[in-house]
C-alpha cells in the first residue's frame, strides 16, 4: 500500500523521478496549472459533502485545490490523498482522521487545525503555518521543513520511519529549520524523526520516544524531558543549556552530543 501512495505522488511530479523521496520540491514546476490552479470552488466542495449518503466519502484524491479558502469547513468526510493544495487556506477546519498522504500544500494555512489522526505520509508541507494545529495520533512521514508549528499538539503522533518498507528511501518525519516553539509530542513516536536547526523552546517531550532521533543544530531551551527516551538521540550542536528534567530521561548515558551544563 505504501509503494503504491508513493509511486502515485511521484506520478503527479511534472518533471523526472527524483532522486530522494523527500527533497522532491526540486524537480517541480511549481508554475504549472497543475499547482497554481484549482478544478474546484468551496461551493463545489460543500455541495459535494453535502450530497453524501451515511458512510460515503468525497473523492478528491489528486485533485488541484490551490488557492482555496477552505477554513472552518467540516472536511472529515473527504479523501485528499494526492490532492493539490497549495498556498490553500484550511485554518480551523476539521479534519479528522483525513488521508492526507502524498498531498500537496506548499505555504499554505492549517492553524488551528484540527488534523488528529490524520494519515500524512510523504505529505508536503514545507513553509505551511501550523501554529496551534492538533496532530494528536497522527501519523507524520511528511515534510515539514520551515513550516511555523508554534504551540502545535503532537501528542501520541507517530513520526518514525517504517523501517520494513524504504526501498525509495527513509520516510519519516522531517522538520528541518522549523519553528516548534511550545510544541507538545507527550507520548509520541519519533523513533528516527529528522528535527534539525529547529527551534523547539518551552516543547514538552514528556513520555516521548526520540531514540535515535536526529536533533543537531536545534534549539531546545525549556523543553520537558521527563520520562522521554533517548537512547542513541543526536543532539550534536544543539542548544540543550537549560532544558527541563532531563535527569528523568530514560537512557541519557547513551544520547549523544547532549551537554546540559552551562
Amino acid at each position: 500500500m505504501r509503494l503504491f501512495l508513493l509511486c502515485l505522488g511521484l506520478s503527479l511530479l511534472a518533471t523526472a523521478p527524483v532522486a530522494s523521496a523527500q527533497s522532491m520540491t526540486d524537480q517541480v514546476d511549481f508554475s504549472t496549472d497543475a499547482y497554481t490552479k484549482s478544478e474546484m470552488s468551496r461551493a463545489d466542495i460543500e455541495a459535494g459533502i453535502k450530497a453524501l449518503k451515511t458512510g460515503e466519502k468525497l473523492n478528491l484524491s489528486g485533485k488541484a485545490l490551490n488557492n482555496l479558502d477552505l477554513s472552518n469547513m467540516d472536511l472529515r468526510q473527504v479523501n485528499l490523498q494526492a490532492a493539490r493544495l497549495m498556498h490553500a487556506n484550511l485554518s480551523h477546519s476539521n479534519l479528522d482522521g483525513v488521508n492526507l498522504d502524498s498531498a500537496w500544500s506548499l505555504k499554505s494555512n492549517w492553524s488551528g487545525a484540527n488534523l488528529r489522526g490524520a494519515s500524512m505520509f510523504q505529505t508536503q508541507l514545507q513553509g505551511a503555518d501550523l501554529d496551534g494545529a492538533d496532530l494528536s495520533g497522527a501519523h507524520i512521514a511528511g515534510d515539514f521543513s520551515k513550516a511555523s508549528m508554534k504551540d502545535a499538539i503532537l501528542d501520541g503522533a507517530n513520526l518514525s520511519p517504517n523501517e520494513s518498507n524504504q526501498s525509495m528511501g527513509l520516510m519519516r518525519g522531517t522538520f528541518r529549520n522549523t519553528n516548534l516553539d511550545g510544541a507538545s509530542f507527550k507520548g509520541a513516536n519519533m523513533h528516527r524523526a529528522l528535527i534539525e536547526f529547529s527551534s523547539l523552546q518551552r516543547a514538552n517531550f514528556t513520555g516521548a520516544n526520540m531514540s535515535a532521533a536526529e536533533l543537531g543544530g536545534s534549539n531546545f531551551d525549556g523543553a520537558d524531558f521527563n520520562d522521554a527516551d533517548i537512547a542513541d538521540a543526536d543532539f550534536t550542536s544543539a542548544t540543550t543549556v537549560g532544558i527541563k528534567n532531563i535527569e528523568a530521561a530514560k537512557n541519557k548515558n547513551r544520547a549523544k552530543g547532549l551537554a546540559t551544563s552551562p
